[in-house]
């Protein structure tokens, strides 16, 4: 990669997270969570997603917490009633994690307010084509480490 392409990659990355972290300010600040972090909606969310349940394992691979933040997190969720640990069969140490109705029902109420302040924030800055531009963008960069794993030797 050229010098200007190693700057302009930067400028992009920068760009990207100040972005990210102005709105997170912004979601952070809105009265959409009840009684529940971000983070904590973040875990419901990503476990909302599949339809099976997920081993803790790759729930870490999918929120931004280290392994023992989101061990005790996942601790508060389930002595509130919203996680629910079920043993893995073919691994008599695994966990998987799966939401409970209540947690189900609670990260489709606050989800419904947190998509509409999302809409609000990004298309108030954004135009359609743009939208669908970032929206590509993102999940190239999203679907990148699995695809360096796949492709990676031994």
């Amino acid at each position: 990669m050229k010098t200007g392409g190693t700057r302009l990659a930067n400028e992009a990355w920068e760009a990207l997270l100040s972005a990210h972290a102005r709105l997170v300010k912004q979601f952070a600040a809105e009265d959409t969570w009840h009684d529940l972090s971000m983070r904590e909606y973040d875990v419901l969310y990503t476990l909302a997603k599949n339809a099976q349940p997920v081993r803790i394992g790759e729930l870490h691979r999918r929120v931004l917490l280290s392994q023992p933040a989101l061990s005790r997190l996942v601790d508060r969720l389930v002595e509130r009633g919203l996680l629910r640990r079920l043993g893995d069969p073919a691994d008599g140490r695994g966990v998987h994690l799966v939401l409970t109705e209540s947690g189900r029902e609670k990260q489709r109420q606050i989800g419904r307010q947190h998509a509409r302040s999302v809409a609000r924030a990004i298309t108030a800055e954004l135009d359609p084509a743009e939208l669908h531009q970032l929206a590509i963008i993102c999940g190239k960069l999203a679907r990148r480490p699995a695809q360096d794993k796949e492709v990676s030797g031994p």
